[in-house]
């Protein structure tokens, strides 16, 4: 984390070189797009998102990857004027579905979206720059997403707090950029044809084939480059079970990569530094580092054995005092608007209950699990529990309060009496993470389309308003008069767009917007309608493609620990 690179200045300096060429001249590009079992509404967006990239058409070939072999996918693919691929079997999961791929595509590049990420219009215009260096193999972009995670919505801090890749995507993958270790993160990637076919196709010895990809191009001389521009926005997990599924794959992919003649270990070509960065050390560290921290003074509090032994509390305070305060210290350096020390530890120990069993089943069993899909398009539309972290979390928070308990009582009592107060504290800041951890295990439900915050203009039956929010089934349009909405059925008018006829359902008017003078848009309309054809496809252009985000630059912290404590009682407050 010492050094960051910003490559956009590159990029733009690149791009002026490679596209005053001739069109003809070009390079072809391939699109794939991988898919097993996703629903249409998921991947229409990414099918017409890829048709829309902003290159020459005849330059741009779309392959569908369809690993179920679905009727109905190859009637849509044709609708669109894109190719679905099919193979006789799934064998070795999205490799293997990536490298059919190859067998029937010859493009020079090959640009690669999962099922749910959405490119925008000028990805290839950023990225195939970059590849007048014959040494790039690939490159990557950040993954940006469009709906909350379960984490931001079970914590009811849907607006407020980034969702979880941020600190990866944002910070970490920049500095490995620096030091030359940038590693695929499978969507949102380009890759050169001709490295790909260097190593024979894309890696099958892995469930995570995008990691052991760079690591067989750096054996290859190829390098990875890392361009930190929103380019695509994706499907975050929608609950908890794709959460842990997508987290344990990519657990489970990084520890296989330690048992592989083409891993980190033993991969020809690797210098000592890449050896050593490429190491999955974050899984195999800080899951058990985590439960570790709750752990230590439980076993103080029940038996009284120090994790270590000083003379006395200075020595404890001169040893671990600094320790703490410099990683945070750091933490607040490398990501200053973006961390809440108590919330990410919070986080991080939620996931620890699942995780830590992943690494060590991975470790003794590396290959012992086959390839699970992220479940996506699934929604979260009732409210749902995770027993299983809960008794976790309930079981350290209670026997942390009885071992406190127990040693308010002298009879009873295992601490040293110095050092009673750092195990109370300890304890205490233990309680209250595990606490907010809890929240998580209480999943909220959640609409299926995903709505965008905009300030437009619209009208609605011939009266002028602002819209606010738009989504593929939804718009919420703010009005000032109410009294000309006579009926249900209105007209609703957006640039670009043919009238829509929708229905108008619910009419809110929220306090913070009423001024004792009056506001003139004080009414929020809520207003559903159906698209199909040319329409949708426009609608999916417009919210997908390039103009707007949900990404959270900065943490307010009052408005978080605000959040946390309305949840804890069962309430959420909109902001």
């Amino acid at each position: 984390m010492s050094r960051y690179v910003d490559r956009s200045a590159e990029a733009d300096r690149l791009g002026r070189v490679f596209f005053a060429r001739d069109k003809r001249e070009l390079p072809t590009v391939d699109v794939f797009i991988p898919t097993y079992n996703e629903p249409l509404d998921v991947l229409e967006r990414t099918i017409i998102g890829a048709r829309s990239l902003d290159y020459p058409a005849d330059k741009l070939n779309v392959y569908v990857l369809d690993d179920q072999r679905r009727d109905w996918l190859k009637a849509y693919c044709e609708e669109k004027n894109v190719i679905h691929v099919t193979r006789g079997d799934n064998s070795h999961a999205k490799a293997g579905n990536m490298n059919n791929g190859l067998k029937v595509s010859s493009g020079d590049f090959i640009a690669i979206f999962d099922a749910d990420f959405v490119p925008y219009r000028h990805f290839l215009r950023r990225t195939l720059p970059f590849f007048s260096d014959n040494s790039i193999g690939i490159v990557q972009t950040p993954q940006h997403f469009f709906n909350v995670d379960p984490v931001q919505s079970n914590l009811g801090l849907e607006n407020i707090w980034p969702d979880e890749q941020r600190l990866f995507f944002d910070e970490i993958a920049p500095s490995r950029d620096a030091w030359d270790v940038s590693f695929c993160c499978g969507s949102c990637s380009i890759a050169r044809r001709k490295a790909v076919d260097a190593i024979g196709g894309f890696p099958t010895e892995s469930i995570t084939e995008d990691l052991l990809t760079t690591l067989s191009m750096l054996n290859k001389g190829y390098k990875t480059r890392y361009l930190n521009e929103r380019l695509s926005m994706g499907l975050a997990a929608e609950n908890l079970t794709g959460y842990f599924v997508q987290r344990e794959r990519w657990c489970q992919g990084g520890i296989q990569t330690l048992y592989l003649y083409n891993g980190p270990l033993r991969g020809p070509g690797l210098t000592l530094f890449q050896r050593i960065m490429f190491l999955p050390a974050s899984w195999l560290v800080q899951y058990l580092v985590r439960f570790m921290i709750l752990l230590v003074p439980i076993v103080y509090l029940w038996f009284g054995l120090l994790p270590l032994y000083f003379t006395d509390i200075a020595d404890y305070v001169s040893h671990q005092v600094p320790l703490l305060a410099a990683y945070f210290l750091l933490m607040l350096w490398i990501t200053p608007t973006r961390y809440l020390p108590v919330v990410s530890s919070a986080v991080g120990t939620f996931a620890t209950f699942r995780m830590l069993p992943t690494v060590v089943s991975s470790l003794v069993r590396p290959f012992g699990k086959p390839f699970r899909v992220t479940p996506k398009g699934s929604g979260n539309e009732a409210n749902q529990f995770d027993r299983y972290s809960f008794a976790w979390i309930a079981s350290m928070i209670t026997i942390t309060v009885v071992g406190l308990l127990v040693n308010v009582v002298p009879e009873t009592s295992h601490v040293q009496g110095q050092f009673s107060p750092v195990a109370a504290w300890w304890s205490g800041i233990n309680i209250v993470v595990l606490l907010i951890a809890s929240l998580i295990c209480f999943e909220k439900p959640r609409r299926l389309f995903h709505a965008f915050k905009l300030d437009e203009p619209a009208v609605v039956d011939d009266v002028p308003g602002q819209i606010v929010s738009l989504a593929l089934d939804k718009a919420v349009v703010a009005v000032h008069n109410m009294a000309r909405f006579q009926s249900k059925s209105v007209m609703l008018k957006l640039a670009g767009f043919a009238p829509i006829k929708a229905e108008l359902g619910q009419v809110t008017q929220r306090r913070s917007s009423i001024s004792r003078s009056g506001d003139k848009q004080a009414y929020y309309l809520h207003l559903y309608f159906e698209l199909s054809g040319a329409a949708r496809d426009s609608m999916i252009v417009k919210l997908y493609t390039g103009q707007y985000s949900r990404d959270i630059r900065d943490i307010d912290k009052v408005a978080v620990s605000l959040n946390l404590l309305l949840r804890s009682f069962g309430r959420t407050r909109t902001l």
